[in-house]
C-alpha cells in the first residue's frame, strides 16, 4: 500500500490537473448543462433530467430495503459496503443522458435513465474462503423476492479490475448494479485505482497519461488474491438487456 500510494502521488505531480482544459460555459444558457467532459443538454432537457433522477431516487427505497434484508439473512457472511454511496451522484447522471442524447437524440432523458445499470448500485463483500458460495447465496436471495439478474461479468481474471460486476432489474423494469467483492479487490477499487479510473474515462485526459493509468492499476491489481471458484462463476447476458 505504502508503495501504491507512492505512485499515485507521483503520477499526479507529473499530470497536474490543472493542465487539463477547462470547459468553456460562457455562451451557454441559463438553465442548461455541459459537463467537465463537454456534453450538452439544452435548458428543457435539463429540467427533464432533473425530474428522471427525481423518479429513480423514489423508487431506491424499495430496493434498498430487500438488499439489507439480504445482507442479514445470508449464511456465508457477506455485508454491505459503502451503501451509504447506492445512489450514482447527479452530476454524472446528466452526464451519463447528455453523452447518450448525442448519439440517441429521439430518445427521452426517463428512457435513457432506465437503461443505465448503475443508477443505483450496492456492493457486497465475502472473505475469500466464502466469496463463491456467497455469490451464489445473495443471487438466489434476491431471485426469490422477484428480481431478475440480466447480466453478470467476471473481472477476476482481469488485469485493471478484479470483482463481479451483476445487473438486475426489478419487475416494475428499474435496473441497479450489485457489485460482488472481498475486502482486498473492493479497497484496491474504492480507495487505490478509484481516481485513476476517474482521470482515464475523462475525456480530457491524454492518451500518454492513460497509458501510464492503465499500468497503474494493472500493478495494483496484480497483488489482490483471487478467491477459490471466483474464476468459475460464468459470465452472463440475457437477450434483449
Amino acid at each position: 500500500m505504502p508503495r501504491f500510494l507512492k505512485l499515485w502521488t507521483e503520477h499526479q505531480k507529473n499530470w497536474a490537473t490543472e493542465r487539463q482544459v477547462a470547459v468553456d460555459r460562457s455562451a451557454d444558457p441559463a438553465g442548461s448543462y455541459r459537463s467537465e467532459g463537454g456534453f450538452y443538454l439544452n435548458p428543457e432537457r435539463h429540467a427533464e433530467t432533473i425530474e428522471a433522477i427525481r423518479n429513480v431516487r423514489e423508487v431506491e427505497p424499495t430496493i434498498s430495503k430487500d438488499i439489507r434484508t439480504t445482507e442479514r439473512e445470508n449464511t456465508y457472511g457477506c455485508w454491505l459496503e459503502g451503501f451509504e454511496n447506492r445512489l450514482k451522484g447527479e452530476e454524472r447522471l446528466k452526464e451519463k443522458v447528455a453523452e447518450r442524447r448525442e448519439g440517441e437524440p429521439d430518445k427521452t432523458s426517463a428512457e435513457i435513465l432506465r437503461e443505465v445499470p448503475d443508477a443505483i448500485r450496492y456492493t457486497y463483500c465475502a472473505q475469500p474462503e466464502s466469496y463463491t458460495r456467497g455469490y451464489y447465496d445473495i443471487k438466489e436471495r434476491l431471485e426469490s423476492r422477484g428480481y431478475e439478474m440480466y447480466e453478470s461479468r467476471n473481472t477476476w481474471d482481469g488485469t485493471r479490475y478484479k470483482g463481479i460486476n451483476t445487473r438486475w432489474v426489478t419487475q416494475q423494469g428499474q435496473r441497479f448494479e450489485l457489485q460482488f467483492h472481498t475486502p482486498e479487490s473492493h479497497h484496491a477499487k474504492e480507495y487505490v485505482t478509484h481516481r485513476a479510473y476517474e482521470r482515464f474515462r475523462n475525456p480530457l485526459t491524454s492518451d500518454e497519461e492513460r497509458e501510464e493509468l492503465k499500468a497503474f492499476q494493472l500493478e495494483v491489481c496484480a497483488h489482490i488474491q483471487v478467491p477459490n471458484g471466483a474464476l468459475d462463476i460464468p459470465d452472463f447476458k440475457k437477450e434483449g438487456f
